[in-house]
Parts: structure tokens; sequence; C-alpha cells
């Protein structure tokens, strides 16, 4: 019996995976193999030896201590795609909205109330809030993952011109692109032709601030950006000062911060990209299966710490280690194994950076000491035998 800790509300739905027969949901359990989460911050969290994984429902882990995860064993998955249209949807709605300039159109007859010549006001006044329809506008996304092509595809069903940049597009994302998305190499093909500029891609030391002065520059004078992905990707000085320059004509993006807030031509909205109750579901069962998969089977999709290796059961045992990726670790085990006279029927190594995962499908009499013994490998930091 694996016993579950959940540091957030988590959907039911997403819970239902996890069967009463083999898992416990215990929110005070001490000694958990497996947490799901949200948006609590684990950084200050005591970690159990006994915790083996941490379930994300979500992309973002900023909130998760991944070095000591990593350290420790603890395997951390995320559920990239799970809110993709989600936010993508409402990416479409902020460019719709932002370019017919409907959020001040709003507040502004919301100011008519009680006026004794509303129909008139209306008229005279509407002519402030006139702004450009997307058909036949030039779209630039950057980063074509599970929400930018999303983005890209509604973009080119609105009529809109679409080029996408992404020099690190997987295989599904460039399969679920239309054929209209005009591929650029470089944002300098890309930024001096678009009227609109959206961005989809992860938050890391290398994207930081990728909407600069510098890219800024490249694009039209009056180009209006969006950013609904972290607000780490854009510089909001620089932004700032293009608005005040008439570069950029608008900001809209989901993360208020104190200096954008009361500007005019910058429209915040609360962090809404997720917060769809399908969002929500989708994350807490993509979520709950990684984990389950894992604590069942060793088998690892989606995690940012750890290598994904996934293949199915053979028969036999399963041996998991997760063990420092570097000469030598390889032939310690198989070594171990074969002392122990067990025959190794399937077999598969990954490494990712400095940590590696090693999976084994082993036939043989197996002895109470083998664990401690693939331990005593000094590359390794974790082992299990299921």
């Amino acid at each position: 019996m694996y016993r579950i800790k959940t540091l957030n509300a988590i959907s039911p739905v997403g819970l239902a995976k996890l069967p009463a027969s083999q898992f416990e949901i215990d929110n005070e359990a001490a000694d958990a193999h497996g947490i799901l989460v949200r948006s609590a911050d684990m950084h200050s969290m005591e970690l159990p030896k006994s915790l083996l994984a941490i379930a994300r429902a979500g992309a973002g882990t900023n909130n998760i201590p991944i070095d000591a995860c990593t350290e420790q064993g603890i395997v951390v998955f995320n559920t990239p795609g799970a809110n993709a249209n989600a936010v993508a949807e409402l990416v479409v709605g902020a460019l719709i909205c932002g370019s017919r300039n409907v959020p001040d159109a709003v507040q502004w007859a919301q100011s008519l109330k009680g006026s004794a010549t509303l129909a008139k006001d209306v008229e005279k006044g509407k002519k402030q809030f006139v702004g450009p329809e997307l058909r036949g506008k030039t779209l630039g996304v950057i980063g074509l993952g599970a929400i930018g092509a999303r983005v890209a595809n509604a973009a080119v069903s609105l009529g809109m011109e679409v080029l996408g940049y992404d020099p690190y597009i997987s295989i599904d994302a460039a399969w679920s692109l239309s054929r209209s998305v005009q591929h650029c190499v470089t944002l300098g093909d890309m930024l001096p032709r678009c009227d609109y500029l959206t961005i989809h891609v992860p938050y890391m030391p290398s994207t930081r601030n990728t909407i600069n002065t510098q890219t800024l520059a490249m694009c039209k004078d009056g180009v209006r950006v969006l950013n609904f992905a972290r607000g780490e990707l854009a510089d909001n000085t620089a932004v700032l000062d293009a608005l005040g320059s008439g570069k950029v004509a608008q900001y809209i993006c989901d993360f208020p911060a104190e200096e954008l807030l009361g500007v005019r031509g910058v429209i915040c909205t609360p962090h809404l990209g997720a917060s769809t109750p399908e969002s929500e579901t989708n994350c807490a069962v993509m979520a709950a299966g990684e984990l389950s998969d894992y604590l069942k089977n060793g088998n690892i999709t989606h995690s940012v710490n750890l290598p994904d290796v996934s293949q199915p059961r053979v028969g036999g045992r399963r041996i998991c280690m997760i063990h420092r990726n570097e000469p030598g670790a390889i032939s310690a085990i198989t070594g171990i194994l074969t002392d122990a006279n067990l025959n190794i029927e399937n077999m598969v190594n990954k490494g990712k950076k400095d940590v590696a995962y090693t999976m084994l499908d082993v036939t043989g009499t197996m002895d109470d000491t083998l664990a401690d013994r693939l331990a005593g490998i000094e590359a390794c930091i974790r082992v299990r035998i299921l």
C-alpha cells in the first residue's frame, strides 16, 4: 500500500486514478511515498526518507526543491500540455479583447451608469476605443509547443498570417502545426514583420527576459505583445519604455506586477491561464497517472529531474536504480546481478545531466541482500526492487 499526501486540493477525478486497494490518501502522513501538489511551496518542507516521488499538477515546478529531490533520489513530475487548451483559449481571447480595446471600453461603459444621455454618450464616446481587426494581420509566435501550436493554428483560422520561431520544436508539435504557419530561423527574421507577438516558452535562465530592449527594437512600431507563459520572460522596464515611445502599442500579460498596474496600454489578468475546471482535472489526472506508474512499475514519464524511461513488464522482478551518471555504474550493477545468478530479461539506461536511471527486469531466485548490495555501489543514489 502506497501512502499519498496532497498539499493542495486535487481534483477528485485525478484522485480516483489512485485506487484504494493500492493507495492510501493520507494528508497527515509523515512517511508518504508520494506527494501530489499544485502551488504549495515545498522549499522549507522536510522531505521524508520514505518519499519516492512528487507530482506537480501543472507545468511549473518553481515551488519544488528540485536539486534536493535529485540528491535524495526523489523523482519530480509535472504535467506539460494538460492545461494547454485553457491557456491557448485565453490567449486568443486576449488577442481579440486587446486589439479591440475591450477592457478599457467595458470600464468606460460602466462609468455611464445614471447618465441621462446614455445613448448619445455611447455613440459619441465609442470612437476612443477603435481597434484593428485581426484578419490579415501578422502574428509572431515564439515557442511552438502544446500551447504555442494551438495559438498559431487558431490564429490561422482567424485569417491571420502566422510566423513561428522555435529552434527546439518537437516532432509531435511539428505534426500538430498548421502548414500555413511560416517557420522563421531567427527572431530577427520574424520580429520586424509582426503586428502581434506572443511568447510560449518555458522559463529558464536562458529564456529570462526574452522580450527585452534589443528584441523590442527589432519589432514594428505599434506592435502588440502578449505574455501568458511566465512573467520573467519579459523585462518589464524595457516593455514600459517601449510603451512610452510608441514602439509597443499594448502589453497584455497574465502576471500582474506593481510596475505594470495602472499603466495605460497594459492589460493584466490575474494568472488565469490554467484556471478552468477542465484544466485542473486534466492536470490532476495526468499527475496521478505519472505517480501511480512510477510507484507501481518504476516507469518515468514527464520528469523534470530524471530521464524519461518507460517499458512494459516482462515478468520476474523489476530493479529500478537512480544513480550518478558516471563510468562504471552499469558494469557494477550487472556484475552484482551476475554474481547473484539473475538473468536480465530487459534493461534500459538513460542519463540526464549528472544523474541516470537504470531499469532492469530480471528472473531467477532473489535473496534479501540484493538491494543492499546494489545500494552499496558508489554511484547509487536510490534503489528499489518491485
